[in-house]
């Protein structure tokens, strides 16, 4: 059996904490069998646990406690703290393990519900089960969600070549915005999500880069946001926006202009990563 969760991106600037979509980029959880002890390997460094202390092991333990324990093997192309939900993915794919070996039979919301209370917010989480497009709230312990369409485009990841821990991005927020302020911030949320479900990205994103709920205070984290904006900007692409917490920054951009915009930001910094992707429709999957 293997579990595939995609990477996702989470804000699409305004969208804070509750917008998120699936990505082409992908966590694999092969389950090779029953073992002595929980054994998870995997190429991600000393820091990550290989046995059931690893987020996966201890996700799907707290849905079925008595689960036997298992080799697995995890890989993925997710960069870790970079902004693209690999924590996310490996919540989602510990939920679908104890899932499968222990014939919960969860439903696609139940999955959310547990899902959500785990990461704390349903912008990563509800794109890697459902896939697309999602909008979702998680509100008094309840989570309502929506999955719209997403337009076609590519999505150009500028990954740089660092970790930015989420407590870390987060810790720069204010605790309150005034009244008028969150009036700003809300009303270009909502135009940035009716344009998307409008198929409208241009004007999309426009309200993305309006956003005035988190880059602002975040933008001394992460190198080069203003340049790679200037650049979308410039070359025709519809918006850039920090992904998730960061540090990557994701670029939305019409096909016919994503390799002349990877070229000029190439020359940016050498030791950025630079990979395009695709809205990903499908969710979490089981093969």
């Amino acid at each position: 059996m293997i579990i595939k969760v995609s990477a996702t991106s989470a804000n699409l600037g305004p969208g804070f904490d509750s917008c998120g979509i699936a990505l082409t980029q992908y966590l694999l959880v092969e389950v090779l069998g029953e073992n002595k002890d929980w054994e998870v390997s995997h190429d991600l460094g000393k820091s990550i646990p290989d046995n059931e202390e690893n987020l996966l092991v201890k996700t799907a333990l707290k849905l079925a406690p008595d689960l036997k324990p298992h080799k697995l093997k995890m890989k993925t192309d997710i960069p870790i703290a970079g902004g693209l939900g690999s924590s996310s993915s490996v919540i989602v794919a510990g939920i679908e393990l104890a899932n499968e070996l222990s014939g919960l039979n969860l439903t696609e919301n139940e999955k959310l519900i547990i899902a959500t209370k785990i990461e704390g917010h349903p912008d990563n989480v509800a794109p890697a089960i459902c896939g697309g497009f999602v909008v979702a709230s998680y509100i008094d312990g309840q989570v309502q969600s929506v999955k719209l369409n997403f337009p076609t485009c590519d999505a150009i990841a500028f990954i740089p070549n660092k970790e930015l821990l989420t407590k870390e991005s987060r810790g720069v927020l204010p605790n309150s915005l005034s009244f008028n302020e969150a009036i700003r911030a809300s009303s270009i949320a909502n135009v940035m999500i009716a344009a998307v479900s409008n198929s409208d990205l241009k004007l999309a994103g426009k309200m993305i880069e309006k956003d005035i709920f988190h880059e602002r205070y975040r933008g001394h984290l992460v190198p080069h946001l203003p340049e790679v904006r200037k650049i979308s900007q410039e070359l025709g692409g519809y918006g850039c926006y920090l992904s998730g917490a960061g540090p990557t920054i994701l670029v939305l951009s019409p096909p016919e202009k994503t390799q002349i915009i990877t070229e000029k930001l190439g020359k940016l910094d050498s030791t950025v990563r630079i990979d395009v992707l695709k809205v990903d429709n499908e969710g979490v999957r089981i093969y």
